[in-house]
């Protein structure tokens, strides 16, 4: 099994490619991952008020709640779980929990919690990430983590489910990539929503 872990960077994301994979199971996922995407629509709605809380929070006092920290990393670790079986990796046929804990699945995520933030860098991270949101829309063909919306990723993810189909194997080298991209885009992501003060890198591996 080939895997790929982050661990350096305030962002760590895990995903480890469980072979062999079902070749036709991809043309379904979308249909079963439904209940999961009105669930995640929801979280999503929570987490965009999270982040508006926490801007204040840290303004003021220079600390991110931790129950809301918890609850954000936890939407986080959602979604890439549902990307990880979905169309931004199909690493797995597990289907993903419906879960914001940790553990138990072939994909996870967590941040390593800022016992202090700066109080104004939280007004223009914005600002400074847009060079990674302007990479990122490439990547992801919508700027955020997305399923399939013709960006770069889901390019190699169907060169990668045609190559499976053909050959019973998951390509390990688009794997790699693939986590890459979607590593990048995650930290950007926390980065926004003022998880870290440290900038992300440019680049896909550690």
């Amino acid at each position: 099994m080939a895997q790929e872990t982050t661990a350096s960077y305030p962002v760590n994301i895990q995903g480890t490619l469980q072979v062999p994979l079902s070749r036709w199971l991809f043309l379904l996922k979308w249909l079963l991952l439904i209940p999961h995407f009105i669930v995640l629509a929801l979280l999503f709605v929570a987490f965009a008020v999270s982040v508006l809380i926490t801007l204040f929070a840290v303004l003021f006092t220079g600390k991110y709640p931790c129950g809301l920290f918890d609850f954000n990393v936890g939407v986080l670790r959602w979604s890439w779980r549902v990307s990880f079986y979905s169309y931004s990796a199909l690493g797995t046929d597990k289907y993903p929990p419906f879960s914001l804990a940790a553990g138990g699945y072939p994909a996870d995520l967590s941040v390593e919690y800022p016992q202090q933030l700066n109080r104004w860098l939280v007004l223009v991270k914005w600002l400074l990430a847009i060079p990674h949101f302007l990479i990122v829309g490439f990547f992801q063909g919508g700027g955020g983590i997305r399923y399939f919306d013709g960006g770069l990723v889901s390019l190699l993810v169907l060169v990668a489910a045609v190559i499976n189909l053909s050959t019973g194997k998951y390509p390990k080298e688009i794997f790699e990539l693939l986590m890459g991209l979607n590593r990048w885009s995650l930290r950007v992501m926390a980065y926004a929503a003022l998880m870290t003060d440290a900038y992300p890198p440019f680049r896909l591996r550690e």
